[in-house]
């Protein structure tokens, strides 16, 4: 759906160098600090920002042979962007008609219905989370294969979250063959939603993995400077410094469960993962 070789964008402060593919069929995440590159490499995919090197292939397509048909088969929300306030949904229902031939009308007015989007008021006069559910929903609503979400659920209540993310499953169930790509400073969120995800930090690309090895296999030690000592380290990726002794991260939380009883064996989140993997150390 989406591939990107060493995709570049230089400024004079920060320089992105990001490789990825979304792949049909799943949820891929991107998650990384404020300012890694998230935005920056999301605006180049789209084009909204000219990048300075490395290729983008959309549907199989490089960079300069897509069609405006191809661009019709994309959905997009970015964090700083929205529609404007003076418009109803009404009126954005007939915006993306005129836009996308394959646009469902219906579909957009049940669905605002069911998610209590009045559709004559006007966007300014709608809360932060009504807002954010207007653009998840245009994204969705022409039959896009491929979305690209940037921060979808920032800022928003658990309710309105619950709501943006029961979307984007029956988005992805209902359409085998899409994709989406979507970043979030919420951990949770991509822990339940995602197949796998990309992490990027200083705009290069740190890891990649499936969401579901990450919660399985991965954890975080936490051991004494005398068990650091004695400790088999062949698989710890990472350490972090602690008031107690040492915080480890591992890809092989069996074999120390299994050689270690007693040691202290911690289930790992997203937010432990990026956290110690931008603050620790690589062994």
């Amino acid at each position: 759906m989406l591939k990107l070789t060493n995709l570049q964008k230089n400024y004079p402060d920060f320089s992105l160098d990001c490789s990825l593919e979304a792949l049909p069929g799943r949820i891929t995440g991107f998650i990384g600090p404020n300012g890694a590159g998230k935005s920056t490499t999301f605006k180049a995919v789209l084009g909204l920002i000219h990048s300075d090197g490395g290729t983008v292939e959309l549907f199989g397509r490089k960079a300069d042979t897509i069609r405006p048909s191809d661009l019709q088969r994309i959905g997009v929300v970015m964090a700083e962007s929205g529609f404007s306030g003076e418009l109803t949904v009404t009126d954005i229902s007939r915006i993306l008609a005129a836009f996308y031939p394959d646009f469902d009308a219906d579909w957009f007015r049940e669905k605002a219905e069911a998610l209590s989007l009045p559709m004559k008021k006007k966007l300014k006069e709608f809360s932060t989370g009504m807002k954010a559910k207007v653009k998840v929903l245009s994204a969705i609503s022409h039959n896009a294969d491929l979305l690209i979400l940037d921060e979808p659920t920032a800022g928003l209540d658990v309710l309105a979250r619950d709501q943006i993310l029961e979307m984007l499953r029956e988005y992805i169930e209902n359409r085998e063959n899409s994709s989406i790509l979507i970043s979030s400073h919420i951990s949770g969120d991509l822990e339940q939603l995602c197949d796998d995800f990309y992490m990027i930090s200083g705009g290069k690309i740190l890891c990649h993995e499936e969401t579901d090895r990450l919660l399985s296999d991965y954890a975080i030690l936490k051991v004494s400077p005398q068990e650091y000592e004695t400790l088999d380290k062949q698989y710890i990726l990472y350490r972090r410094q602690e008031s107690f002794g040492w915080s480890l991260l591992t890809d092989q939380k069996r074999f120390y469960i299994e050689n270690y009883p007693r040691m202290v064996v911690d289930r790992i989140s997203m937010d432990e993962f990026m956290m110690i993997m931008l603050k620790g150390e690589k062994l």
